[in-house]
């Protein structure tokens, strides 16, 4: 395999510098350099292997090994930093050097230097870090601060969502009960004044009862207003029979006028007594008459008696109502008890 040609060998010149490389004076490990201009041919490198070509001088060698070494470890410091942590990479920011043979001395000083160098840039990555931590510290508060500030409008609206649910449910319960209470005081005010109707009409019956009377007494009723029947002539029945024993008394059932007494046809002997209001209470069939017409007469005053005169199948007395003196009457059981009698 054939291989570049080795770089030509530079004339050796002595340097003629007095200046020094770094700080303090001259030294001759430092120089003099030869100079030494490379070409294409010295540039290229070899095929099937690497080259390295050798430094001259060791100060130089010397100082690019610790700074390699220093960029390296700060390097890795910040790796370390970056990878304990979790957080991004922090650059790192080398100071500048005046003299690598001030840092590269014999004496060690430089080593020493080096390494507080080194130090501060770890304490700047470390400074980094903190305040890394510090920024992620404020987010997290920053985010938690929102987060609660969230739930508790979350949490109040919950809260007054549940409070006008609640005034509503008290408003509707207390419109029901309102309602039900409205319900029961008209109900009882409506059984208040059916209570107290109904005590007045027995009022007004127990005053008018005392002011009417039934007809006769020792009774029995045998036919009520409205029956069919072919005995009667309208063909039914138009008063109400009080079956009795001939000779019973009639009484005038209240005061009023005697506007007929007499003969009848198929009523027999009827007396026709008038009230004021002008009805006329006709008691047919009997058998005798104790007033005569125009005669003025009080309640349960006797008027006649029972008997079984005109169109009849035994004694008893026929009455009949005809309010206004109309022709066509009236059940007379039906006025009787709207004067507080019952028959």
């Amino acid at each position: 395999m054939a291989s570049n040609p080795p770089a030509p060998t530079a004339p050796f010149v002595p340097s003629q510098r007095t200046d020094t490389f770094g700080y303090g004076e001259y030294r001759s490990d430092e120089g003099p350099w030869e100079e030494w201009n490379p070409t294409e041919d010295s540039l290229r490198p070899a095929r099937g292997r690497h080259r390295v070509s050798k430094q001259r001088g060791g100060g130089l060698a010397r100082s690019s090994t610790v700074l390699g070494v220093g960029v390296i470890a700060a390097v890795g410091a910040g790796g370390m930093a970056s990878a304990n942590t979790g957080k991004p990479p922090v650059s790192i920011s080398l100071p500048d050097l005046p003299s690598v043979g001030s840092l590269l001395g014999d004496d060690g000083h430089g080593a020493k230097a080096a390494t507080a160098t080194l130090t501060h840039v770890g304490v700047a990555t470390a400074a980094s870090d903190q305040d890394s931590t510090d920024a992620g510290e404020a987010l997290r508060n920053r985010i938690m601060a929102q987060a609660e500030q969230q739930q508790s409008q979350v949490d109040g609206r919950a809260t007054a969502a549940a409070v006008a649910a609640a005034e509503k449910q008290s408003a509707d319960a207390a419109a029901k009960a309102e309602k039900a209470a409205a319900a029961k005081a008209a109900a009882a005010k409506e059984q208040a004044e059916a209570t107290a109707k109904k005590k007045a009409e027995a009022e007004r019956l127990a005053r008018l009862a005392e002011q009417y009377t039934l007809p006769t007494s020792s009774y029995t009723l045998t036919s009520t207003f409205g029956e069919a029947g072919s005995m009667w002539s309208s063909g039914y029945h138009t008063g109400l029979d009080f079956a009795a024993p001939t000779g019973t008394l009639i009484k005038a059932i209240h005061s009023g006028t005697i506007t007929e007494a007499g003969w009848a046809g198929s009523y027999g002997y009827r007396t026709i007594l008038t009230l004021d209001d002008g009805t006329e209470l006709w008691f047919c069939h009997q058998s005798s008459i104790n007033v005569k017409v125009g005669q003025k007469v009080g309640t349960g005053e006797v008027i006649g008696r029972v008997g079984a005169t005109g169109n009849v199948t035994g004694p008893h007395l026929h009455l009949e109502v005809h309010p206004g003196g109309q022709a066509t009457g009236i059940d007379p059981m039906a006025w009787l008890r709207g004067k507080g009698l019952t028959p």
